[in-house]
């Protein structure tokens, strides 16, 4: 427990009403989970307003109110009132795990793609360098080699300082986490002092919450704004948008990149299905992951790397023997030489640039069929922009179910059909049952082919009308290459 004399003892711009000496057991921002002695914080989200269930969280047992707003005082409840709800939520949580965030190397990295693999691979090496580290992304939470399951990309920032004070617990030094854009604008990331942050790109995606894509890349900037003078930024510099991250940035400022002059600066120098030979800042090194889009990922993780070791020698053969990360371009081989290629893409930069890598590497006479969905309720602008892709660069597109979440599978896969040029319909075909649509690819397909299953990489469910129901696109394609024979 600790006093909330403590808690709050660097917040800016607050009031308080009640008894600074009250012991606080624990906190929440959900007033279904208040217990007795807890803190309760109103936050206003974007679908309810946390101040409606005070009165709930009170029953419960809460003892403290966080609030934004004016509210009805009951006898025997503190009440704090702050101007910036998440701020002083971050600094209250802060304090609450014992500044455990202050004790970690925290690295964050952002971008529409690229972030898990980023982020990932970043704790894979330090692993492999010997220090223990702590992860949060997309796919999974990690501290050292225990598991925990992830819900968000980015948890809400009391999750996130409970996790950072689990790692310090069990020996963490370092932790590498994806910061989401919806993260950044929601200030989840409050409290904590980054040590470097990192970006990966940015395109079309999650309008459905931005609105426009200037709020988004504003969203994004916000992240690099907010960094420390003693941390570092790095950028990539042939992402259009790569630049401008660092405007107004006080951290120590580099960048990556393929083409032009960087800091950091990679070639292809061979490529096919089994990785890569690259050449980073004139050394070779080899990596198992594939595409100029795994290059930039690659080369972010370098830079970064070099940075927080301060140029530390031995970071190549590490780097090398890196694996692919789960659902990123993740080859499954099936009889007759076919191969599918289980890949997260599921947005219109990433669908294009898996399908151009599988272009560029396979050979004449091979086809390419490309298995593709969109997800429901979300960003609705894409889907006819993904329809178009497909169709143009593959030789024959699939159009399933991805998650349709609320929405109806068939007016999303229409929607995508509605970006494919006349000329090319014939190239497509409509089939709303995914693993209908995955028998279909491989019974289509020739010896040699390749099967593109794109949107879900990693997720081992669909969710269909609230309901999550088991589904895995790795497992179910070895199923059916193994049934298919």
């Amino acid at each position: 427990m600790k006093s909330l004399e403590t808690l709050i003892q660097n917040l800016k711009d607050f009031q308080i009403n009640g008894n600074e000496k009250e012991m606080v057991a624990g906190l929440t921002i959900d007033s279904r989970n208040a217990a007795p002695n807890f803190l309760y914080a109103a936050m206003k989200g974007t679908q309810v307003d946390g101040h409606d269930f005070i009165e709930k969280a009170i029953e419960l047992g809460a003892t403290v109110i966080l609030h934004e707003t004016e509210v009805a005082n009951v006898e025997g409840i503190s009440y704090i009132k702050v101007s910036d709800m998440t701020e002083a939520l971050g600094e209250i949580a802060l304090q609450f795990y014992d500044e455990a965030a202050d004790q970690l190397v925290i690295v964050g990295t952002t971008g529409t793609n690229g972030k898990t693999t980023v982020s990932t691979l970043l704790f894979e090496l330090f692993t492999k360098l010997g220090y223990v580290c702590g992860l949060v992304s997309t796919v999974e939470n990690r501290i050292g080699n225990k598991i925990i399951p992830s819900t968000h990309t980015t948890p809400n920032v009391i999750a996130l300082h409970a996790l950072f004070a689990q790692m310090v617990e069990e020996g963490c030094t370092h932790c590498f986490m994806e910061v989401s854009s919806h993260a950044i604008d929601q200030n989840r990331i409050a409290g904590i002092k980054f040590a470097g942050g990192i970006f990966t790109n940015i395109t079309h995606d999650h309008l459905d919450y931005h609105k426009t894509f200037e709020n988004y890349i504003k969203a994004k900037k916000r992240f690099f704004d907010q960094l420390p003078a003693e941390s570092f930024a790095i950028t990539n510099k042939d992402d259009k948008n790569g630049m401008v991250m660092l405007q107004n940035c006080k951290a120590t400022k580099y960048s990556y990149g393929l083409r032009g002059t960087a800091d950091f600066k990679v070639r292809v120098l061979e490529s096919d299905f089994n990785g890569m030979l690259l050449q980073i800042n004139g050394k070779d090194i080899w990596t198992s992951l594939v595409g100029d889009f795994n290059a930039y990922n690659f080369l972010a993780v370098y830079g970064a790397a070099f940075l927080i070791t301060e140029g530390i020698e031995e970071i190549e053969v590490p780097l090398s023997a890196l694996g692919r990360v789960n659902g990123r371009f993740e080859a499954i081989a099936g009889t007759d030489n076919k191969t599918a290629i289980i890949d997260y893409a599921h947005t219109p930069d990433a669908l294009e640039n898996v399908i151009k890598t599988i272009n560029n590497i396979r050979q004449n006479g091979v086809k390419l069929i490309t298995v593709v969905g969109c997800g429901g309720n979300r960003d609705a602008e894409k889907r006819p922009e993904m329809g178009g892709i497909a169709a143009r660069l593959s030789d024959k597109a699939i159009f399933t179910s991805d998650n349709p979440r609320n929405e109806d599978p068939n007016t999303i896969i229409n929607q995508m059909e509605a970006g494919v040029e006349v000329h090319l319909l014939k190239k497509i075909l409509k089939i709303t049952d995914r693993k209908e649509a995955l028998k279909t690819a491989i019974l289509l397909s020739d010896p040699g082919d390749v099967i593109l299953v794109a949107g879900k990489g990693h997720e081992t469910y669909q969710e269909i009308q609230g309901i999550k129901h088991p589904f895995d696109d790795k497992k179910i394609m070895a199923e059916l290459f193994n049934q298919l024979k």
